[in-house]
């Protein structure tokens, strides 16, 4: 697993992602305006992912599973990608309390 710090051309332009070893997006942010905000972000994810009392578990409108990760304030600071099964968003919750404390940050913010 890795945290993705991107920049974009939007008015609020960082936001990061954690991605699984194949690439795919586990938890992403909402946009912030300065990447101090965002790297915070990525932070707190890896400093409360490992406390159950940090995830909220969802289902969506049509039926699909995820789930938010909160920081100690009880501000939701990402927002997983969307699952099929109560299971798969189970293993994915293992899996970033696994992998996301002490993943590598990847700065992807452009030339």
């Amino acid at each position: 697993m890795k945290a993705i710090l991107k920049k974009s051309a939007a008015a609020e332009p960082f936001s990061f992602s954690f991605v699984n070893d194949e690439g795919k997006m586990i938890l992403r942010s909402e946009n912030y305006k300065a990447k101090d905000s965002a790297s915070k972000g990525i932070n707190s994810v890896k400093k409360n992912c490992t406390e159950d009392k940090r995830y909220v578990l969802k289902e969506s409108a049509n039926g699909m599973f995820f789930f938010n990760v909160k920081s100690a304030n009880g501000q939701v600071v990402a927002t997983s990608a969307m699952f099929g099964s109560e299971q798969d968003r189970t293993e994915a919750i293992n899996h970033v309390k696994s992998a996301a404390p002490g993943c590598e940050v990847d700065e992807q913010l452009g030339g």
